[in-house]
């Protein structure tokens, strides 16, 4: 399954990603540190059921474990005896090894050289492969299947006359299932700007991950965590985590593009932690939710300001400009799923909900009194299960894409408070988990979902969209058929 995407602005890529260096020492150390504390909680009783059942198996067939034991050594004796092994570096008189009985050939220049010219071709193309020109969008897709959680790094080329040529450029292999990501570009390693992607996960640690860098093993950077995990007999795991970590799994992510080294988390221990990635340390943590907090979204045009939304039926926002100020509440009738801000008004939001509700608040008409909740702007019947995913198209005000566990997603336009349905669309993704307008090229939607299938739409190919919508667009391209 797909359970997050995030687009990448185009040119923020190295042109070619460095490799990795091999891990040192204390990265192998760490490592080995971290299974131990995932293998602990397999230990204690179930230790002893398994002595007990060797013990017994041994009482048992003592006699013919030891004769299999016998049986074995005796098969690998013969085994490398056969292979004679203290000859193995010797080579035969008269015969040439790598050579095709007409002795060794030489070219005057490598370019006469047959297998050397297309080993050089092999290389380049690898290399064209492996190039992110600033003309490609990427997109960065948290993926999970039954035995391993990666990253995906897939690159989108568009041509001229519209058409996507999208490809996996390399994946990065994580420790556990993802639920939520953040691009940011924090200079966590230097220079200006860096190209990071943060994780949430079911752990309560954030890890973030270089994406210039391929084969990495290890995140430049891990936010909370568990320090040590300990199963006494009888009793409890016992769990002791980092200073002002999460003691949770991480449900939501945002980051702050003014204040860049700010990055906001929702987690389902209640809790909304603001964290500061360049110090790599928990600065704020607010505890304002009774519930589990799934999202979080930072103000567009007053980036001060955050909203989360929670499993308790309410959305809180809170402004850093007024740390005295209690927030402002609005309940809802359902848990929250995802929540976003107009990005073309400062003053607006919306919420959708596991009822497959979507609701519309202005944030003037907001009080400070829990039991005079403001009313929504709007409420829409958008889907008939719940909706986890929305996001506003960054180009064309009022255009709103929302995803679904009915696996459908719909576009909307909310002109006037008066949403009306423009298009809707089965990706063929299963239930769909998040949805994401790109903000270089608007009108391409990244889909994904239970399937694990990534699918980008350019949502101007459609009739209704292309009509209402298009004036909008940075490319001119051919109108569709009626």
């Amino acid at each position: 399954m797909i359970s997050a995407i995030s687009w990448i602005p185009k040119g923020a890529s190295k042109p070619v990603p460095q490799e990795a260096d091999p891990p040192s020492k204390e990265e192998i150390d760490e490592l080995v540190k971290i299974e131990a504390l995932e293998r602990s909680d397999d230990d204690g009783e179930s230790d002893e059921e398994d002595e007990d059942m060797e013990v017994g198996a041994s009482e048992q067939s003592g006699e013919v474990a030891k004769s299999s034991k016998g049986t074995e050594f005796n098969d690998i004796t013969d085994g490398l005896r056969e292979l004679d092994m203290d000859h193995y570096d010797e080579e035969d008189e008269g015969i040439e090894i790598f050579s095709s009985g007409l002795g060794d050939l030489y070219y005057p220049s490598n370019n006469l050289d047959p297998h050397l010219k297309d080993k050089d071709d092999d290389d380049s193309e690898d290399l064209e492969d492996m190039t992110i020109k600033p003309t490609d969008s990427v997109i960065v897709c948290a993926r999970s299947g039954d035995d391993v959680s990666q990253l995906e790094v897939w690159v989108c080329e568009e041509s001229d006359d519209g058409e996507l040529n999208t490809f996996v450029h390399h994946d990065v292999i994580i420790s556990a299932f993802p639920l939520s990501t953040a691009w940011l570009d924090c200079p966590l390693k230097g220079g200006e700007k860096g190209n990071f992607i943060a994780v949430g996960s079911m752990e309560p640690s954030i890890e973030i991950w270089d994406l210039d860098i391929i084969d990495e093993v290890q995140p430049c950077l891990v936010l909370g965590g568990i320090v040590e995990k300990k199963k006494k007999k009888g009793k409890k795991t016992s769990i002791k985590y980092k200073e002002d970590s999460h003691t949770d799994s991480v449900l939501g992510l945002a980051w702050n593009k003014e204040y860049r080294n700010i990055l906001a988390s929702a987690s389902a221990d209640r809790q909304v932690k603001l964290w500061d990635v360049a110090a790599g340390k928990c600065t704020i943590t607010s505890e304002h939710h009774t519930d589990k907090v799934q999202a979080v979204a930072w103000n567009h045009h007053a980036p001060q300001v955050l909203l989360s939304g929670s499993f308790d039926h309410s959305v809180f926002l809170k402004d850093a400009r007024i740390p005295s100020h209690a927030g402002y509440k609005w309940t809802v009738k359902a848990d929250v799923e995802s929540l976003a801000w107009d990005p073309h008004t400062e003053h607006s939001f919306v919420v959708s909900l596991e009822d497959g509700m979507l609701k519309g608040f202005d944030i003037r008409t907001a009080t400070s009194d829990p039991a005079g909740a403001s009313q929504p702007s709007f409420t829409l019947h958008a889907h008939d299960k719940a909706v986890c995913t929305i996001s506003y198209n960054p180009s064309a005000p009022n255009l709103l894409a929302t995803g679904s566990t009915d696996k459908m997603v719909k576009l909307w336009n909310l002109s006037n408070n008066q949403p009306s349905c423009v298009t809707s669309k089965n990706p063929k993704a299963g239930g769909v988990f998040s949805v994401s307008f790109s903000e270089d090229s608007p009108f391409l939607l990244a889909i994904g979902g239970s399937k694990g299938l990534l699918e980008v739409w350019d949502t101007l190919s459609d009739t209704g969209v292309s009509r209402r919508f298009g004036k909008y667009s940075k490319t001119k391209r051919p109108q569709p058929a009626s």
